[in-house]
């Protein structure tokens, strides 16, 4: 199993409020994972990277998880925990109030996946049958798109396109989504921010994930796309191959 991590402060954007990236349990599975901080220049890399040092911190301390069920405890406990912290300090840091993160975080196994996410960063699953948007963003065009009330090409030029409804950091208490779903030797998984999709549509990041390219040139590809189309945002994503063998023995994640 393969995966790297790209972030990329945009051509507009004075830094980057993002942060993510690859991380390794004791037994070797990874967890890959993006955050999208919000806030301001004072505040949102501050909630982007509590959440990411947090995950990383715990998962590197976690042994093995060989149950779906297992996952999804462990990934909702410690969000729960991560949106504590990250709203006290919201609240007690003058220089920090009203901040918040997106957050997709994504437990790969060889068999299985467990997906979280809070806000609009997304996961997706590319397979050579199927292109699938795993996550549903938490923001208010999405939940206008859901009632019937505007269309998804509505949805792309919105005014208020983005208006998150969840976020962590934002109320003293979270639920996130999660889910876990079966994967196999040959898929491939993107997380990533909006400012890749706000850039690129479903069927552009498809056509990247179908490419026989190593994950270095895809992955900036995909990011020089981005900026080209004006970059006004942060752009992040993560990409994981599963292209497991016998011969990288049963640890390798």
């Amino acid at each position: 199993m393969r995966g790297q991590f790209f972030t990329d402060r945009g051509q507009i954007r004075s830094h980057n409020e993002d942060a993510g990236g690859i991380f390794y349990n004791k037994d070797g599975q990874l967890l890959a994972l993006v955050a999208d901080g919000m806030g301001g220049h004072k505040a949102g890399d501050v909630a982007s990277e509590m959440a990411t040092s947090l995950v990383q911190t715990n998962w590197e301390e976690c042994n093995g998880i060989d149950e779906p069920e297992k996952a999804e405890i462990w990934i909702s406990e410690l969000l729960q925990k991560v949106n504590q912290k990250i709203y006290e300090e919201a609240t007690q840091n003058k220089d920090c109030q009203g901040m918040g993160t997106t957050i997709v975080v994504v437990i790969c196994t060889k068999e299985f996946l467990t997906i979280a996410h809070v806000g609009d960063s997304r996961c997706y699953l590319w397979s050579q049958e199927d292109f699938i948007q795993l996550t549903e963003d938490h923001s208010l065009v999405n939940e206008l798109v859901r009632k019937g009330e505007i269309s998804k090409d509505d949805a792309e030029y919105h005014p208020r396109k983005n208006v998150l409804l969840k976020a962590l950091g934002t109320e003293q208490e979270i639920k996130p989504d999660i889910q876990s779903i079966t994967w196999e030797n040959g898929n491939k998984l993107l997380l990533c921010s909006d400012g890749l999709t706000n850039k690129l549509v479903d069927t552009e990041l498809e056509e990247y994930l179908a490419l026989n390219e190593a994950i270095s040139t895809i992955g900036k590809t995909m990011v020089e796309q981005a900026n080209e189309r004006g970059g006004e945002d942060n752009i992040s994503l993560v990409l994981v191959f599963h292209d497991w063998t016998e011969k990288e023995g049963d640890n390798l994640c």
